[in-house]
């Protein structure tokens, strides 16, 4: 068994610096099967870097406090305090805070207690395509590099 503070976890922000608060409570339990990290976000912050999925992952976000914004390639969807979202593996989503209060919110995802870096994809425009196309994604020593997964093209986002 372990019991933690959810205030006495560390807080990791994402190197992109999309959001200000984010504590990775599975990694301070040492949960293997699941994910779990608590965020507080200010306005005009979001819990990632932009519209991706996670092919291994399931995702689920509960709202504690506030009102959430997720964008799909399809649709905006708002979810309020008290209400939870789940995101299935392949779905694209970008949630943030389009508000004017801070959201407190939890997001979930299993299995794994991390999700696989190759099993990651953001959708972003590509240079070379000239339209929005999904792209691979490797965490690198100052950011991100994305790379399209239909013509290769590849491009670095630091923080």
């Amino acid at each position: 068994m372990e019991k933690v503070s959810i205030d006495e976890v560390d807080i990791e922000v994402n190197p992109m610096k999309v959001h200000s608060v984010r504590r990775p409570v599975s990694r301070a339990l040492g949960t293997e099967h699941f994910a779990m990290n608590y965020f507080e976000l200010e306005p005009g912050e979001s819990f990632s870097g932009g519209l991706h999925t996670h092919h291994d992952q399931e995702e689920v976000f509960y709202v504690q406090e506030g009102t959430a914004t997720f964008d799909t390639p399809d649709d905006e969807i708002v979810v309020d305090e008290g209400e939870v979202i789940r995101f299935a593996p392949g779905e694209f989503q970008k949630g943030y805070n389009d508000g004017d209060e801070t959201v407190v919110a939890f997001a979930f995802g299993a299995p794994g207690a991390s999700h696989d870096w190759d099993e990651l994809e953001s959708l972003v425009h590509c240079a070379d395509c000239g339209e929005e196309k999904a792209h691979g994604v490797d965490m690198t020593a100052s950011g991100f590099s994305l790379t399209c997964t239909e013509c290769g093209n590849s491009f670095e986002i630091t923080g």
